[in-house]
């Protein structure tokens, strides 16, 4: 992704910046019958794409919610006040720094997100440096920052409402639910509702986005078979085909072992959590595909414009929202909260390492680009936030290594510590 951003802003400052930029508003479509559905190729990727994007991203906030760290409020307690912190501070700096001429409120929500990868991206670079549980802590703190962008995203940044379409999406959401509670563990229903949830939340004035976190919330997390049937299966059919072996008279399986195979193979899809499933299978996607196209596309910006400022408010709020804002709100917040002995620091877990991962907090890339194609409409305001975001990001997370890196890197553990009588 970061090989298609640089790529990007090659390309938009090059003698094909003008293709470039033609090219993302050039209109594709489906039309079939009396169907017909048109948007730009920006629009394809940021709505469309980006809605699978945000499947993985629910998938990833249940799983978190239901068997990971978050699964308990102990557990849960540290990383969410981190993360409150971690939207609030920026948010205020943004909209105290806009309060002046040429101001633009409508930004706040920029400066609040972290990019899981990215983030994640720069700590890898430590190594055994840094313990496990830090990289856990920081993927954590994300997961609820990015349950938080997804709120902002639904209420600050829709349009007006079309509550014929929205309430098109209720019915095809109760018929997901309805799968769910039904015990459908096939993945293919749940992804044509979940095609037709995003037509008609597009069509609501609610970001089309929004669709596949609702989509993910309704993916069943239990599979079909517990272990020990599988593995009763397994023995069972396994059992059979060695049996069958005496009667095989060619390069061919018999019917006998033919079947058993097939068992076996249902059974192995039985096994699986579906919720598991389709997350593995996103994973790839968005990671090699997705994320590189909307980097592509989105960012891009014409330096020689004369559009560009980033001494304006909303290119300084953007910059001190991440680079301050990030790491105040988290550490603040975390370190206040634990002083009033409200919730406990993780176990074994040194103060520099939860400022470590505020730094790393304000590395902000893809959700903030994302979130500054919703607020704003001007293409000066726009390109200036965006460039504003990249050269903060990257600062955020070269200071958040370079702090790291100097520290010594102790045993940290997430469970809260044990009060000592």
């Amino acid at each position: 992704m970061f090989g298609a951003a640089v790529a990007a802003m090659i390309i938009a400052n090059s003698p094909w910046a003008t293709q470039y930029f033609d090219a993302l508003h050039i209109e594709a479509g489906i039309l079939v019958g009396d169907f017909h559905l048109e948007l730009s190729f920006a629009e394809w990727i940021n709505d469309g794409l980006m809605a699978l994007f945000f499947l993985l991203v629910g998938l990833e906030i249940k799983r978190e919610l239901m068997v990971g760290e978050l699964s308990s409020p102990a557990k849960a307690a540290f990383p969410a006040v981190a993360a409150l912190g971690g939207m609030i501070a920026p948010a205020l700096i943004f909209l105290a720094i806009n309060q002046a001429d040429g101001g633009n409120m409508k930004g706040f929500g920029i400066p609040m997100a972290t990019d899981i990868a990215f983030a994640l991206g720069f700590l890898m670079l430590l190594g055994n440096r840094v313990p496990l549980a830090l990289k856990v802590f920081l993927m954590s703190l994300a997961v609820i920052d990015d349950l938080g962008a997804i709120l902002i995203i639904a209420v600050a940044y829709s349009g007006n409402l079309d509550w014929a379409s929205l309430g098109l999406a209720a019915l095809v959401t109760g018929g997901l639910m309805m799968l769910n509670v039904s015990g459908v563990k096939k993945l293919t229903p749940y992804m044509i509702l979940g095609l037709l949830l995003w037509y008609f939340v597009l069509q609501s004035g609610i970001h089309a986005t929004i669709a596949g976190v609702v989509l993910a919330l309704t993916i069943p997390v239990r599979q079909k078979i517990s272990s020990k049937e599988f593995v009763d299966t397994c023995t069972l059919e396994l059992d059979s085909f060695g049996k069958s072996e005496s009667k095989r008279k060619t390069m061919l399986l018999t019917s006998e072992q033919q079947d058993a195979v097939q068992n076996i193979g249902v059974a192995y899809e039985q096994i699986q959590n579906p919720l598991l499933r389709l997350e593995h299978a996103l994973h790839p996607i968005s990671a090699f595909f997705i994320m590189p196209v909307f980097a592509l596309a989105n960012a891009g910006v014409a330096l020689g414009g004369g559009e560009i400022n980033l001494v304006q408010p909303v290119a300084l709020g953007v910059m001190a929202g991440l680079l301050i804002g990030k790491p105040l709100g988290i550490i603040g917040l975390t370190w206040l909260v634990s002083k009033l002995g409200w919730i406990a620091k993780p176990a074994s877990c040194q103060w520099q390492h939860i400022i470590g991962a505020g730094l790393l907090g304000g590395v902000g890339f893809t959700m903030s680009i994302f979130i500054t194609g919703l607020a704003f409409t001007d293409f000066g305001l726009i390109d200036s936030a965006k460039l504003a975001i990249v050269l903060t990001s990257l600062m955020a997370g070269l200071i958040g290594v370079f702090y790291l890196w100097r520290q010594p890197a102790p045993t940290c553990k997430l469970e809260p510590e044990e009060s000592k009588h």
